[in-house]
């Protein structure tokens, strides 16, 4: 049986430079990842912290590997909270805590432009933070492409 796992493809009009300063600056993150910041130095074993906009701790991590401007990848823990949202009005339970997952982006030039590719593994049977993320990071990455492509936020009223 395959392990669970979430993978997302995308293609970017921008520079891996600028890809990386968008999922490594929590300035950057803010404008589409719905006012969310993210903070770390990028070293490894360093803390990755997430916020949300209120500056409540959304999730937490360290940082696994970090080779600007090609690989990031980091662990991801939502153990900080009961629940998430599931990016349709809903919120998935977290009723019991899961260890921590593992999220990489590959930034890869392609034909002039780059193909970012997500990988987020490491989940257990049956998660229900892969239930979540299913339907966030489409959004997200979305959001990141619309901001990169147009300079502006694809859902500037999410928050």
């Amino acid at each position: 049986m395959a392990k669970p796992e979430f993978v997302y493809v995308t293609y970017i009009d921008t520079t891996q430079d600028k890809l990386w300063q968008a999922l490594t600056s929590g300035e950057f993150t803010r404008q589409y990842w719905g006012g969310r910041t993210i903070e770390s130095d990028w070293k490894k074993n360093s803390p990755v912290k997430h916020f949300k906009e209120d500056g409540t701790l959304d999730w937490s991590g360290k940082v696994l590997e970090a080779d600007p401007p090609k690989r990031l990848s980091y662990t991801f823990d939502p153990a900080v909270d009961d629940e998430m949202p599931d990016y349709q009005g809903e919120k998935v339970d977290l009723n019991h805590p899961e260890k921590p997952s593992r999220v990489t982006f590959e930034i890869d030039k392609y034909m002039g432009k780059v193909r970012l590719t997500l990988t987020h593994d490491h989940f257990e049977e049956g998660s229900k933070v892969l239930q979540g993320i299913s339907m966030g990071w489409p959004a997200i990455l979305s959001g990141l492409k619309s901001l990169l492509e147009r300079n502006e936020p694809l859902f500037p009223d999410w928050r």
